[in-house]
């Protein structure tokens, strides 16, 4: 019978982890059930909660890995603070409940649509506490960004999904929310026109904060999107200037209303065109040149660009087989994740043997056992 552990000091994780005879099924919130499925006992994080450390003057936040995200996210609020790397909530995606977790969020390095303006939410960590497979807990980093004392070890830790430990508590950066916002608009471009128009726009000097297309927008139709940020002057001079440079492609209108521009990001950050669909979904990491064509090889696909083209959600009809797309992203230098759908042949691209060898030894480092997350990642 799996056992549900919820260990509510960082002194009672190490003894769980110290005391286990077999794998642990590390997580969250449990929302985000990507990678191989983990045949263990659940190991939750979610009841280390809370806000240890915040200081607005100096951009920085503590916070101990279960706090959810929307409660750090309110805190920030009555700052004028955000995390900048703007997260995606994969629960309208995947279908599942809960609360997000902070540490949830560093574990998968989860980034949204900011990251191409501001950097990938590992950007933003200065600090970790973690437990390894040991039981042991390890301490690195900082709170300020000039200390790099352990700086590899940090980032390491990012993207990890809880197989090189169990984070317990994290530092972070954050910075100050945007006063204004406003996105242009263009409808019915086909893919590879919308990737050179996003191109173009990042191209730029409008510091532009956001870069998709959508194949099928809110209205049915293809739409992309650009978004600027920034004071309410800036931002309506820029709409001008940089409307002026893209309107060759298609006509574009401007939208400045902030609870309007609000929700159309977070339908893209949050792959809103594919919630309650039918259908696996992927996950594609190419040069945006290269985007339009490998969506093209794929039969019955969907596809929701993101990062200027750089990022590529597909829907597909369920059961598509994976190497098709693999070969079709790997072929040209990128990789590809299974997000949603049948992940028992392995979720994540294979890594090449070099790379391979260089993770199973981080991996027998830090859990010579083998039982975090065992197997998610393969």
């Amino acid at each position: 019978m799996v056992k549900r552990l919820k260990p509510g000091t960082e002194e009672e994780l190490a003894e769980i982890i110290r005391d286990a005879d077999g794998p642990l099924h590390v997580m969250g919130g449990g929302t985000r059930p990507i990678g191989r499925p983990v045949d263990g006992d659940e190991l939750s994080t979610s009841a280390l909660n809370g806000i240890v450390h915040y200081e607005p003057g100096a951009l920085t936040l503590v916070a101990k890995a279960g706090t959810p995200v929307a409660d750090i996210e309110a805190a920030l609020k009555t700052e004028g603070q955000r995390l900048a790397f703007e997260p995606m909530d994969h629960r309208g995606l995947l279908g599942t409940a809960g609360s997000p977790t902070i540490g949830g969020i560093f574990a998968a390095n989860v980034s949204g649509p900011r990251r191409i303006q501001c950097g990938a939410a590992r950007d933003f960590l200065l600090g970790v506490r973690f437990s390894d497979g040991r039981g042991r807990m390890i301490s690195n980093g900082g709170r300020v960004m000039k200390n790099v004392t352990g700086y590899d070890l940090v980032k390491l830790m990012a993207g990890s999904h809880g197989t090189l430990g169990v984070i317990t508590e994290l530092s972070l950066k954050v910075l100050p929310s945007s006063r204004s916002t406003g996105v242009l608009l263009m409808e019915g471009l086909d893919d590879a026109t919308a990737v050179r128009a996003l191109s173009q726009a990042l191209g730029s000097p409008y510091e532009v904060t956001g870069a998709a297309h959508l194949q099928r927008g809110m209205t049915g139709h293809p739409v992309t999107m650009i978004r600027l940020e920034g004071s309410e002057t800036s931002v309506a001079y820029r709409l001008s200037e940089l409307g002026k440079r893209i309107d060759a492609f298609a006509q574009v209108t401007a939208e400045t209303d902030p609870e309007l521009a609000r929700a159309g990001w977070a339908y893209i950050r949050d792959v809103g065109p594919f919630h309650d669909r039918a259908g696996d979904v992927w996950r594609l990491s190419v040069k945006p040149g290269d985007a339009p064509g490998i969506v093209a090889q794929v039969d019955g696909a969907e596809a929701v660009y993101d990062w200027g083209g750089g990022l590529v959600w597909l829907l597909v009809p369920e059961g598509t087989g994976a190497g098709a797309i693999r070969f079709a992203v790997s072929e040209k230098g990128g990789h590809a994740t299974l997000v949603r759908g049948d992940s028992t042949g392995g979720a994540f691209q294979p890594e090449p043997e070099p790379l391979a060898v260089l993770s199973a030894g981080l991996r027998a480092q830090f859990d010579p056992r083998g039982i975090l997350n065992p197997g998610l990642m393969g």
